[in-house]
């Protein structure tokens, strides 16, 4: 197992403070059964992020950590642009393409991205997703999915053809729609999310959403503190619930926002406010 301990954005980095003051732990684990952990991760702010390799004989393990290299060059900025997010992740597809089109079986990796960014001065999120890793917020006492799979199962939940809990349940649920590589042109999803302190995000593969049911996501989420055991303590859940593929998490707490208020539990929400790319 590979643990990320908790760190804070660094001080000092930079000029002028960041828009979201963070602080940020991720864990990684190869499961109970493979014997190659093909998930990459980056929990380096202002950029943390996820992905979820494909393609086996060591493929998956270079596309997704392909994936996440080519964000790793904004960490330490106070905050990033739309535009050079959507700059990193053309590059990352470019490379996974290539890569995928050297090898006879291709290659392929999903990819969920949390980046701080601001508008007119004050911080917000910058959430992108491709494939089924997944990003949740919890946001006082309520727990949402942000991202939406991009798989088989969500588009017959989606057309009313079986239900969410059918869906946890179905043989179909590993067969994704989109991908970065494997042949995919489909496009990332994007949102710009309002900021408040006191925000907790999840980032993760499937290996750990398709084990740890969201009662138990929130459970730990709600009452372990410091992100890297938060994140620890969700991936020994995995592990314990069958370990079937790799496991990873980031977790992402926003200490304080420029131009932000602290979430009023009863007034909370965490949807979307803005699709900036579909």
């Amino acid at each position: 197992m590979i643990i990320d301990p908790s760190s804070h954005t660094p001080s000092g980095a930079t000029k002028r403070p960041a828009p979201i003051a963070t602080v940020s732990g991720a864990a990684t684990d190869v499961g109970n059964t493979r014997t190659l952990n093909e998930d990459s991760f980056l929990a380096s702010a202002p950029v943390f992020a996820v992905a979820d390799g494909m393609g086996g004989h060591e493929a998956g393990e270079v596309a997704s950590g392909m994936a996440v290299s080519a964000f790793a060059h904004l960490a330490g900025r106070p905050s990033v642009t739309v535009d050079e997010a959507r700059d990193a992740f053309e590059h990352a597809r470019e490379g996974v393409d290539a890569l995928s089109s050297d090898r006879e079986n291709g290659a392929g990796t999903t990819f969920a991205g949390l980046l701080v960014t601001e508008v007119d001065g004050v911080g917000y999120w910058l959430a992108m997703n491709l494939g089924d890793s997944r990003i949740y917020r919890l946001a006082g006492e309520t727990l949402e999915q942000i991202s939406v799979d991009h798989s088989v199962v969500q588009e017959l939940v989606d057309s009313g053809r079986i239900t969410p809990e059918q869906a946890r349940r179905d043989n179909r649920r590993n067969v994704i729609t989109r991908a970065m590589g494997a042949g995919s042109v489909g496009e990332a999803d994007y949102w710009v999310l309002p900021a408040a302190a006191g925000d907790r995000f999840l980032l993760c593969t499937d290996g750990l959403s398709n084990d740890v049911p969201e009662e138990r996501l929130r459970e730990v989420l709600m009452t372990v503190p410091q992100p890297g055991q938060a994140a620890l303590s969700l991936v020994h859940d995995a592990l314990a619930a069958s370990g079937r593929d790799n496991i990873t998490a980031v977790v992402v707490d926003a200490l304080g926002v420029t131009g932000g208020e602290p979430h009023n539990d009863a007034e909370s929400d965490t949807k979307p406010r803005e699709a900036v790319a579909r």
